[in-house]
């Protein structure tokens, strides 16, 4: 059986179409901005294909012209969801400039067909491999399965391209973009092969990046954003057998603001609500990168300050006091302090539990004693 390109182009656009229809249902509203782009990028495609199929029976110029431009958006989605999803990515400002030149070149040109073609396809060619580029490194723990699964489909579907700008550009061989060349039966073939697999593998991209969110979010305090005592817990065990292993100080902080009933009581729970996040939000700009942070519970933070000392303790403290008279009754309206108490690692630690268990004592006495003020174990 003869194989019609048209008819391929045709199942192809279909097919694009009913994912694009299909991903927004499958993903929901809450999808994210990768997830987004995605979406997007698929529907553009269609779009591409549909421009093209149309093109020889109507506004040739204008639908043709139409078309590259979706496949070079389309491939800019797909560029800015690997950058959501593994951070920024080379060439970023090449592909947009490619992306715009792809149709404005292709309709400036459009008189002259090799120069359509060969342009055309040139620059498409040139933004796959800038795709391809981007499923590489530098990369953040992300799975080597999916993105080379993509690799390989930008890389496959750049050389159909590029080959077929080389026959329309630069010999008789290829009289009109759907003619039955074997090139264009291959690149068609391909192009909807890569389709599925290429979906295949972003979407085991958004299943790996939706885990994440909900590994993320089990750890997190949803009114503060900073971890929660589950998440204290795991990464401070870590990183007190990294301070144990190398034996370096570290300084555990326990901190509770004082009378917070009361400001429930007078203020309100809205105002309570604005004064955890106040406060938890100077705590995040009083520590440093490497230093834990987190909301226990209540009006209650925990802190672990890796190679910190008493003294380096003492002054984070000082700093975070400081910080919280200059702004708290500009945002609040009304005064706040807090009481802590502080322990450091000592010879023969080896639970977590056990150091914030002092650190936890020292508070206590902070509170017993006046509160305001900071107590080491």
């Amino acid at each position: 059986m003869q194989l019609d390109f048209f008819t391929l182009m045709t199942v192809m656009a279909v097919n694009l179409l009913t994912l694009s229809a299909a991903l927004p249902v499958l993903m929901g509203n809450k999808a994210s901005s990768a997830a987004r782009s995605m979406q997007a990028g698929l529907l553009l495609q269609a779009l591409g294909w549909v421009g093209f199929i149309a093109s020889p029976w109507l506004w040739d110029q204008v639908l043709s012209t139409l078309a590259v431009g979706c496949h070079a958006l389309a491939l800019w989605m797909v560029y800015r969801t690997l950058t959501l999803w593994l951070g920024p990515r080379p060439f970023a400002r090449l592909i947009l400039v490619l992306v715009v030149a792809a149709p404005v070149g292709y309709t400036l040109g459009f008189g002259h067909y090799a120069w359509r073609v060969g342009w055309s396809n040139f620059m498409l060619t040139a933004i796959l491999l800038i795709v391809a580029r981007a499923t590489v490194y530098p990369v953040a723990g992300a799975s080597r399965r999916w993105r080379g699964l993509l690799l390989g489909c930008f890389v496959v579907t750049a050389m159909f391209t590029a080959a077929r700008g080389y026959l329309g550009a630069f010999t008789d061989e290829y009289p009109h973009f759907a003619a039955p060349h074997p090139v264009n039966i291959a690149a068609v073939l391909f192009t909807n092969a890569a389709l599925v697999l290429g979906t295949v593998a972003l979407l085991v991209a958004w299943r790996a990046e939706a885990e994440k969110k909900l590994r993320t979010l089990a750890i997190t305090d949803v009114l503060t954003s900073l971890i929660n005592r589950r998440g204290f817990t795991a990464q401070g065990k870590h990183m007190l057998g990294h301070a144990i292993r190398h034996q370096l100080p570290l300084t555990a902080l326990m901190m509770d603001l004082d009378h917070f009933k009361k400001i429930n009581d007078t203020k309100g729970h809205p105002t309570g609500d604005k004064a955890l996040v106040l406060f938890a939000r100077l705590l995040r700009e009083t520590c440093r990168s490497g230093d834990l942070v987190a909301r226990l519970g209540g009006e209650e933070f925990g802190v672990l300050l890796l190679h910190n000392n008493a003294a380096a303790g003492n002054s984070f403290d000082r700093r975070l006091r400081k910080r919280l008279k200059e702004v708290v009754e500009g945002e609040l309206g009304f005064a706040m302090t807090y009481s802590a108490g502080m322990a450091i690692l000592a010879p023969g630690d080896t639970s977590l539990s056990a150091l914030m268990a002092r650190a936890d004592a020292a508070l206590y006495r902070a509170k017993t004693e006046g509160r305001a003020r900071l107590v080491a174990a």
